[in-house]
């Protein structure tokens, strides 16, 4: 849900506004009745699929499913079929990984991850959603819009604030022009409509799910559309649907500065390997210490402010990658090597694909404030208590102030009639916090809630560690669940996914190393969240 750029990308904010009410409709109205053509599976375009033996085929759906009969979008869509016997098949199994904006081509294979052949019951389903990637067609307003030589985050002055929203603007205004008719129909409905063609394209009575970040959110609608047609549900990284969206990200900028200084304190804890700070505090400071001087000087002409900050978003998500940032961060303090930092962020050409895609759907999912006066006043309370995001948060999605799309009231979640749901959320988890899950826990009464205690990473679900994975493992073979537990918390307590050991630790640490998290660590950091 959020804003990745190019060092995986960057997080985004998502805001309420004065004049907007929040007020969740009730499940829309059924659109009529759509029956797709099977999905003719050929050869998939990606080595890592080919590899896999997956197949890929585009699906032709309606852009407006009020209108079943009339233009047509295509989706793109994969799959890696069941390794097991025919006998103990599972059905299809859809993954979608985040974002909004997030391709899911590649979560086909996602299945060798599950343990003890947890997957090989089912038929794998990734998809690009509408408006992504290999879908057809595919959204792009301005390609370099989150490159180099972006004005400061932080407004300090009326010129920077004023530089910012005309750059917002003009990115609305570029989305209108190139989204065409579109951008009005891509709400998280319509994907939930589209997830409902791709089960009827394959000829099974229900689908398995498995969603990430906003994926969790899909599903919830999905969930409340169409309860009869899920069977087994995951969801990693719970979005709150009572905050969609400005509230939500709000939440998000107070946990990730939070995680900030988590991550600080780590690189304390191992000072005579990067020699940046023994305390938390000290680090701290020589981060926005850092930050002050490519303001003035960005280093190697590229690497600012901005791009210093959007780099160290990362460690907020996810313990996956903290040892190259902290030796990007040692690098550049001791020795001036800013072409370590160019390569976490990413070099041209720059893809605003997903960045697109996120805002269009984030925009039109519910009315975002258009009044600047609320946004400013917010902000600079949030950023008062969490200096870390806030303003790169507002940023990414202060274009919905322009936004040409009309938006829609958010759907009001009901997962009552899904039979089972295992939902997985880690406590510090600043993407999707974790009152998220014990909201979702309540709306769908049918769901366990594993909680990932004291951990700072995002849908890390399936990273080695043995308790969570194998309740996910015995789930996905059996259906069973662990028993649900009286009031709001969660049902069971596993350990989080382990802050890494960097090499050149002393023995005694080396020794309480992790597991290896390289392949699940790839896969996450490809998805925008």
């Amino acid at each position: 849900m959020h804003r990745f750029a190019a060092v995986a990308t960057v997080v985004g904010v998502v805001l309420s506004g004065l004049s907007v009410s929040a007020t969740a409709s009730a499940a829309p109205a059924k659109a009529p009745e759509f029956t797709p053509k099977a999905i003719q599976w050929g050869e998939c375009d990606s080595p890592r699929l080919v590899q896999a033996g997956a197949k890929c085929g585009l699906l032709e759906v309606p852009l407006d499913y009020a209108k079943p009969n009339g233009e047509k979008i295509k989706l793109a869509v994969s799959r890696v079929k069941h390794k097991g016997p025919d006998s103990s098949y599972q059905g299809p199994m859809l993954v979608n990984p985040g974002g909004p904006g997030g391709s899911g081509l590649i979560y086909a294979i996602f299945g060798d991850f599950v343990p003890n052949g947890g997957g090989d019951d089912y038929d794998w389903i990734g998809f690009d959603p509408r408006g992504v990637g290999a879908s057809q067609p595919s959204l792009s307003c301005i390609p370099d819009y989150d490159g180099y030589n972006r004005p400061f985050y932080t407004p300090i002055t009326p010129g920077l604030e004023r530089t910012w929203l005309q750059r917002s603007k003009s990115y609305a205004q570029a989305c209108g022009r190139d989204g065409g008719r579109l951008l009005e129909h891509l709400t998280t409905v319509d994907s939930a409509n589209d997830m409902e063609s791709i089960r009827k394209a394959l000829r099974s009575e229900q689908i398995n799910y498995y969603g990430f970040s906003y994926g969790t959110y899909l599903g919830q609608v999905y969930g409340t559309l169409f309860p009869n047609r899920f069977r087994r549900v995951v969801f990693d990284g719970n979005v709150n649907p009572k905050r969609v969206w400005y509230d939500a990200n709000i939440d998000q900028d107070i946990q990730f500065d939070k995680n900030i200084k988590t991550y600080f304190a780590w690189i304390a804890s191992y000072d005579d390997i990067y020699h940046l700070g023994r305390t938390e505090r000290q680090v701290e400071a020589l981060f926005y210490q850092k930050q002050a001087e490519l303001l003035r000087a960005p280093a190697g002409g590229v690497i600012g402010p901005d791009e210093w900050t959007d780099i160290f978003l990362q460690a907020g998500y996810y313990v996956y990658g903290w040892e190259d940032i902290a030796n990007a961060f040692a690098g550049f303090v001791h020795n001036g090597d800013w072409q370590t930092l160019q390569e976490l962020y990413g070099t041209p050409p720059f893809d605003d694909n997903g960045h697109a895609i996120y805002l269009a759907v984030s925009c039109t999912d519910n009315q975002w404030p258009t009044n600047w006066n609320r946004w400013r006043a917010d902000q600079w309370l949030t950023f008062a208590r969490a200096p870390f995001e806030t303003w790169g948060n507002v940023w990414f999605n202060a274009p919905c102030v322009y936004w040409p799309a009309t938006a829609d009231r958010p759907v009001k979640v009901d997962g009552r009639g899904v039979r089972s749901a295992l939902l997985i959320n880690e406590t510090n988890d600043a993407a999707t916090p974790y009152t998220g899950a014990l909201e979702v826990r309540k709306l769908f009464p049918n769901a366990v809630l594993i909680e990932g205690v004291g951990g700072t990473t995002h849908s890390g679900s399936l990273s080695g560690v043995e308790c969570t994975d194998s309740l996910i493992t015995d789930y996905l073979k059996t259906g069973a669940l662990p028993a649900r537990k009286p009031g709001n918390r969660s049902d069971v307590q596993c350990d989080p996914v382990p802050q890494p050991v960097p090499a050149g630790a002393t023995a005694d640490k080396r020794a309480a190393s992790v597991p290896n998290l390289d392949a699940r660590a790839e896969l996450a950091l490809a998805v925008p969240r």
